[in-house]
């Protein structure tokens, strides 16, 4: 009995030990082809989304940007923070029409909001995520009422 006891034990701390429990790090959900679609449609939600590739260095040179950004909005329920690896993922960003890297685009609903082109840094960014979810949210809102 002891012997399971000991094995149960050290099973269930070894889970504790290697299992990523550091919350520090905000979630940056990776969309691939099979995600994309779904996930940006989904109804009053936004995603500010980070196109990239691998290889490029300006996509290197922004480090830890997107997770900071995701730490920075949290507890923005309604705003997800992306990101596509264009190099495994082509057909994704050729239908949104990347063409440089990094490219960030805010989408809502499923359409794309807007696409920024301001400083690279948290601020604007969470700035840019903020006030782009609000006049998407608020246009939604106007084109559902005309449909009433």
């Amino acid at each position: 009995m002891s012997k399971v006891v000991n094995l149960l034990f050290l099973i269930f701390s070894s889970f504790f030990l290697f299992s990523p429990i550091n919350n520090t790090k905000a979630e940056v959900i990776t969309l691939t082809a099979n995600i994309f679609n779904d996930k940006v449609k989904e109804k009053d939600t936004a995603w500010f989304v980070q196109f990239c590739v691998p290889w490029c260095k300006h996509c290197k040179n922004l480090g830890t940007l997107l997770e900071d950004l995701g730490k920075a909005m949290e507890g923005e329920d309604e705003i997800e923070i992306g990101q596509v690896d264009c190099g495994t993922n082509k057909e994704v960003c050729n239908k949104v029409d990347i063409h440089s890297y990094p490219t960030f685009k805010l989408f809502y609903n499923g359409d794309e909001a807007a696409k920024y082109q301001g400083p690279r840094d948290v601020d604007s960014l969470r700035t840019f995520a903020l006030e782009g979810t609000e006049k998407a949210a608020t246009k939604a809102q106007l084109d559902s009422d005309k449909e009433l």
